[in-house]
This record gives structure tokens, sequence and C-alpha cells, in this order.
């Protein structure tokens, strides 16, 4: 179990396949798992990098709030420990959060930027739905009944009824793993911590020079594909790409899909 020690904390990381680095960097308590359908296809074309950021998985995890800049300097210091001056750096929902301070903070190693499912923070982007919201901020039902209603609502119309085996798949996954509270308010702390316009990435975006791609699934209610031409707004260059038949959770529902276009603008 390969782990490597940087900003003062134990990192677990996995690498499949080789040449161009590609860093992909999980969102809100989810560990690498969370890429695992789009890695096979990934990997034929680079050397994907998945790790668990502090708080989740088999990383460390120290007592919080964490920050997006923090999670940056963890990453930045991965590749630094791997030998890797320079990546594209692929982030989901929080981690695009770290992925956007990645890029302002450590430029130098970011050859590609790609949002995926995120936004600048600040009172200016579109927050997630009421729908949404009503299933996420749940107190009353049990917890396996939450996890799943929080999976349908995540995802497109229908693809739970469609998915079962996947769907299965993700409750076992998840029961094994279950979520630590105390780690899991400290990344939820990296979000809140964006809210004021101060801290927002949105009037920080403009000084970014690199090729940036914006990811988001149609039907996304946790984070609204609105948000993606925020980001376009502030980034210069940017294309943005809406998944058609996916939710927030494109990166398993459509892995095949998504991992193209990443292929399709990457290499």
């Amino acid at each position: 179990m390969p782990k490597i020690t940087t900003n003062n904390i134990e990192l677990y990381y996995e690498i499949h396949g080789a040449g161009q680095p590609l860093v992909l960097i999980s969102g809100l308590g989810y560990p690498l798992w969370q890429w695992h359908k789009m890695v096979p296809f990934l990997a034929e074309h680079f050397q994907v990098i998945t790790f668990d950021n502090r708080g989740v998985g088999q990383s460390d995890k120290p007592a919080g709030p964490y920050t997006a800049q923090m999670l940056a300097a963890d990453t930045a210091g991965l590749l630094d420990a791997l030998g890797i001056e320079k990546a594209i750096i692929a982030g989901h929902s929080m981690g695009g959060f770290i992925a956007q301070a990645m890029a302002l903070d450590f430029p130098q190693k970011v050859a590609k930027l790609i949002l995926c499912s995120t936004n600048f923070g600040g009172p200016h982007h579109v927050p997630v739905t009421p729908e949404a919201m009503k299933v996420l901020t749940d107190v009353t039902s049990d917890a396996l009944t939450r996890f799943k209603n929080g999976l349908a609502v995540s995802t497109a119309p229908d693809w739970s009824e469609k998915n079962p085996e996947m769907i299965e798949e993700w409750v076992k996954w998840r029961v094994a793993n279950p979520i630590d509270p105390a780690p899991y308010q400290a990344q939820m702390a990296i979000g809140f911590g964006l809210m004021p316009e101060a801290a927002a990435f949105e009037n920080k975006l403009p000084r970014l020079n690199v090729p940036t791609l914006i990811l988001f699934g149609a039907h996304d209610k946790v984070v609204p594909p609105e948000n993606a031409s925020l980001l376009a707004e502030k980034i210069s260059g940017s294309k943005v790409l809406i998944f058609p038949d996916a939710g927030h959770f494109f990166p398993i529902e459509i892995a095949e899909a998504a991992s193209r276009a990443i292929v399709e603008f990457a290499k």
C-alpha cells in the first residue's frame, strides 16, 4: 500500500498506466474509489495518479478544518514525492476546489486543468437545488435510505433504477467504508470557507493561463450545470462540455464517455 509523507501527513496513492501524468482529485467524503470506473480507460493513455485526500480512505485524518489551499499543497507534495514536475490536474466537486487552488497556488505544476461538477464559491455561484438540499440534509431517515436517496438525487433521472447492480455495488462499498463524521466535517469546511466573496476563486480565476476543460452533467442538482458558464467566463479560453445523460456523479454514471472527453482534451 504505497504512501508518501507530504505537508506533515501520509497520503495513500495509486498509479496506473504510463505516459503524461494525470492526477484525479476526489470530492467530499470520497477516496480514490470515486474514479475506479474511469481509471481503466484513462490508464490506456496516461499515467493516472489517484489518491485519498486527507480525511478519507487510507490517508491520515488530522483534525480540521481543512482548506482548498491546504489540500492543494498536499497534492503538490505528492507530485514532488513522485518526482513529477507537471501534470494534468482534474478535480470533481470538492476536488474541483482543490484543483482551482492548485492552479492558482502552484501554476508551474499544472499542465492542463479539468474542472468537474464544481463552482468558484462565493455569493455569485449557482447553489445546490432545493430538491437536492432536502435529500442531502435529511436527518429523519435511516442511514441506508439517506444514502440511496442521495445517490438518486445525485445521478440522472432514473439512472438508479436502470443500474441496480451499480447501486448495489455502491451501497456495499459505502457500508464497508462508512463516513467518519469528524474528518467529513473537516472536508465540508473547504466549501464553507469559500463562501465569503473575498475567499472565493471567482475574481482570482482570470489570472489563470492554462488550458482548461469544464465538465458537467446536464442533470446535476448538487452543483447545477449553470456553474459551467460562470467558470468559463472567468477562465480565458476554457472549454465547456455538458454530458446530456448524467448528473453530479458522471465519473461513475458515464465513465467511458467522460474518459473519452478527457483524452480528447488532454492528449
